[in-house]
């Protein structure tokens, strides 16, 4: 053998080393993520994130949706204008988010602030799902058993958003990673849900699923178990209703600073603007002489991809868009979220069967898409979300973050609802559905002249002022029983001073 094809023979050799190395480095990427999230902000915090968003919130609200559906068709037989309101009562324990948030944040419990919470979340959803499962209850009982399990998912989803929020702030350039993190969890768990929910409903009835629903909770009960949290003494927590004031002047003194009240303003907006038509096109899908006539499994399939979109969004926001500035991603993902929503017209107005294309083709692509698309629009407002709060009220003020976005959303649906109302869109009359959609496609883009409400700093910074970041570390801030909420008032009042 030549010198020459020696050379060759050892490049070739290093490039398939080169090559294996880079397989096996993306093979145990996530792995190696996941270590070092750990190490840094330890096992027993990644792990409660992956249970309550995964398992708890993501993996549940699967298998619930459809569950809850043909519970309330087959077992309670409402009509679906009752169901419709139903639902909306299951979800208020979700509008009321801070009352949980100031509850862990000002009444500890045996001396912790977490962990008696996780244990009482889980413990009411296994009791509201094991009951339903049970029992033939009337349309009352039923009604306050899922809005029991609903307090249940909307506890522990404040607690741990309180500890993700206080590791935000004790450690900045992981933010993006904890959201993440979070986003993650939450969309696979969604998908596994939604893939196995039209089977098991099949299988074993929607009863049998919410005995199945009792699993999740329990896992809640073992996350308030092993959290790792500081005892914090019976002293600390003696005149709690002077607590509650405190932490409410709080919280409307740091919504008095411009620095968190104009990203506040601009996420209820945008997503008050992007207005909900899922019922008019769920309709027109399975009941409109000339759509679809999609199957049940079908429907849920569809969901099942839109759960996908949703995990390719937050894989694409943490690896390409994390540590671009607030702004950028938001004015591109909510353009681009304008322009997805004119592939539902594609459909109404059957523009794909001129060109051959399947419904199902259509329909899968855009739940991908829209999925994908709204979830990177929603990343950056959570890690800004997290980055809000102000030491102290963590939970509390986080909580109002997410209340702000669900009356966001609500509005959203109403305003859909109007919509459909005021363009005659029915049960058997779908003439104005295009229209509709075209008007919720603009509104969508609206949003994009309030960007300047956005801060327009690096993400992986911090956002509120000095005055409202946590002491540093070997400072006594307890050293009355109402120290921790005045070191938080007094800060606000100078940062509104400086204002």
């Amino acid at each position: 053998m030549g010198q020459d094809e020696a050379f060759l023979l050892e490049g070739q050799s290093q490039k398939e080393r080169k090559s294996n190395d880079w397989t096996w480095r993306w093979r145990w990427r996530p792995f190696d993520w996941f270590r070092k999230l750990s190490d840094v902000l330890h096992w027993s915090f990644v792990l409660s994130v992956v249970i309550v968003y995964g398992i708890n919130q993501g993996l549940s609200l699967g298998l619930s949706r459809i569950s809850i559906q043909y519970y309330m068709k087959d077992e309670q037989k409402l009509q679906p204008s009752e169901a419709q309101i139903f639902t909306g009562i299951i979800s208020l324990p979700w509008i009321v988010k801070p009352l949980w948030g100031l509850l862990t944040d000002v009444l500890p419990i045996a001396g912790y602030r977490r962990r008696p919470y996780f244990i009482l979340a889980g413990s009411l959803g296994v009791i509201a799902m094991l009951t339903l499962s049970m029992n033939q209850l009337r349309i009352e009982l039923a009604l306050l058993c899922l809005m029991a399990g609903s307090a249940g998912v909307a506890i522990a989803d404040v607690i741990i958003d309180a500890c993700v929020t206080e590791n935000s702030i004790s450690h900045p350039s992981l933010a993006g990673d904890m959201q993440s993190l979070c986003g993650g969890s939450s969309s696979v768990g969604q998908l596994i849900g939604y893939m196995i929910s039209g089977f098991l409903v099949h299988l074993i009835g929607s009863k049998g699923v919410f005995g199945i629903l009792s699993m999740p909770p329990s896992l809640v009960v073992l996350v308030g178990i092993m959290i790792r949290e500081k005892f914090t003494p019976s002293g600390t927590y003696r005149r709690v209703s002077q607590k509650f004031g405190d932490a409410g002047k709080a919280m409307v003194m740091a919504l008095k600073c411009k620095t968190i009240w104009r990203p506040c303003l601009y996420m209820y907006i945008s997503l008050a603007v992007s207005l909900h038509i899922h019922e008019g096109m769920f309709y027109w899908y399975t009941d409109a002489k000339d759509g679809p006539s999609f199957s049940q499994e079908v429907v849920g399939s569809i969901s099942s991809v839109g759960a996908v979109g949703s995990l390719l969004g937050v894989l694409l926001y943490h690896n390409a868009f994390r540590h671009h500035p607030f702004r950028r991603v938001l004015f591109w993902s909510q353009l681009l979220f304008g322009a997805s929503g004119l592939l539902d017209l594609i459909l109404v107005s059957r523009i794909n069967l001129k060109f051959g294309i399947p419904d199902y083709v259509v329909a899968v692509s855009d739940a991908a898409i829209t999925h994908m698309i709204a979830r990177l629009k929603w990343m950056p407002l959570l890690v800004l979300s997290s980055k809000l709060c102000p030491s102290g009220i963590e939970g509390t003020f986080f909580a109002l973050l997410m209340s702000i976005d669900h009356v966001g959303m609500l509005s959203a649906s109403w305003a859909g609802g109007f919509l459909l109302h005021v363009f005659n869109v029915t049960r058997t009359q779908f003439d104005n559905l295009g229209t509709v959609i075209v008007i919720r496609s603009l509104l969508r883009v609206l949003p994009i002249g309030l960007l300047f409400l956005v801060p327009s700093s690096d993400p992986n910074a911090s956002i509120l002022p000095t005055e409202m970041l946590p002491t540093k570390k070997g400072e006594d801030s307890a050293k009355t029983d109402n120290m921790e909420m005045a070191a938080l008032i007094n800060p606000v009042d100078q940062t509104l001073a400086k204002e």
